[in-house]
């Protein structure tokens, strides 16, 4: 049986807008909850980028069934993975234990913002590995001190720590980054319904784990609306995490899609309101052996009839065809 879950993402919505569609989103029947965490959106389109952990907060309070987790928090250069920690276990301890943190190497449009570079992809995974087994230390108490080949930390601990906590998600594209999920995750995540990905991920440790999806959606009782909102603010999805890591600004994104037409967008993301489109899209996610998709409505706008029609049609159409 695959579980569904709904997207808080924040570079398309303002922050009281994301906790409302979240509260909205348990209501409608979502499974669980994920959100973004940017600092830029990837188009200007989009218009948006509040910080995911204050909108965390604030839907932990809000909601009381349904599963929050970041999809992805980059803890490598913007946070230090001490931080990281400090502020997985407070959402956990808020959440009653509803958090997952969800991790990844992250992406240059967010990152640079900190004047530290972007390291090439060897370097951003070796960092990451770091990252976690610091955040690991602090999950398990104690006082840390840590002199690592990226990271210092000093004598840090938490001292409001959660039982249990949170599990650790880690994003993957690569047989590098399954091997490091592999490892060291409690569950994989992943934006490309690969089986591949999840095979390396298995060989690598990864078996048995829970592995999460992610799938734009784009409803609108219009199908030419739903088209062209999808192609205002989401053609850049098609460019493939080589690309989408190393762009710098929404400007470079809109200049590496200037090409990228309607049609081209409409053959990759399910747009309009029949619920059937929505089920084939799933459809290769679970053939992976994907059990979790977290599906992002395109467009801050259309957020609260997407959910209404989710509740009343979609959601019962993919449960009966993934039951």
């Amino acid at each position: 049986m695959v579980q569904f879950g709904y997207t808080m993402m924040t570079e398309q919505t303002g922050p009281r807008d994301l906790v409302d569609h979240v509260v909205r989103a348990e209501e409608a029947g979502f499974d669980f909850s994920v959100i973004s965490d940017h600092y830029f959106p990837w188009l200007r389109s989009q218009g948006h980028s509040s910080y995911a952990w204050s909108v965390l907060g604030a839907a932990a309070q809000a909601t009381s069934r349904i599963p929050l987790m970041t999809y992805v928090t980059c803890p490598i250069l913007r946070y230090h993975p001490a931080i990281v920690a400090q502020k997985a276990a407070t959402v956990q301890l808020l959440s009653e234990g509803r958090f997952r943190l969800g991790l990844g190497a992250g992406e240059n449009l967010n990152e640079h913002v900190v004047g530290g570079g972007w390291p090439p992809v060897d370097v951003r995974h070796e960092m990451l590995e770091e990252a976690v087994r610091i955040i690991r230390a602090l999950f398990e108490g104690g006082h840390v001190t840590h002199h690592g080949q990226h990271y210092d930390v000093e004598s840090a601990r938490l001292w409001d720590l959660p039982e249990p906590a949170p599990p650790i998600g880690i994003a993957v594209s690569g047989e590098q980054s399954c091997k490091l999920a592999g490892h060291l995750a409690d569950l994989v995540i992943a934006t490309e319904p690969k089986a591949g990905l999840l095979e390396a991920f298995d060989r690598h440790g990864g078996s048995g784990k829970p592995r999460v999806g992610q799938l734009p959606v784009c409803y609108d009782p219009d199908r030419d609306t739903a088209v062209k909102r999808a192609h205002s603010q989401f053609r850049w999805f098609g460019l493939g995490w080589k690309v989408n890591a190393e762009l710098p600004h929404p400007d470079s994104f809109e200049a590496a899609t200037q090409f990228v037409t309607e049609d081209d967008v409409a053959s990759a993301i399910p747009c309009g309101d029949d619920p059937d489109a929505f089920v084939e899209a799933v459809r290769p996610y679970a053939e992976a052996g994907f059990g979790e998709v977290a599906l992002v409505q395109i467009g801050g706008d259309s957020q609260p009839e997407f959910l209404d029609w989710s509740a009343k049609t979609l959601l019962p159409a993919l449960r009966e065809a993934f039951a």
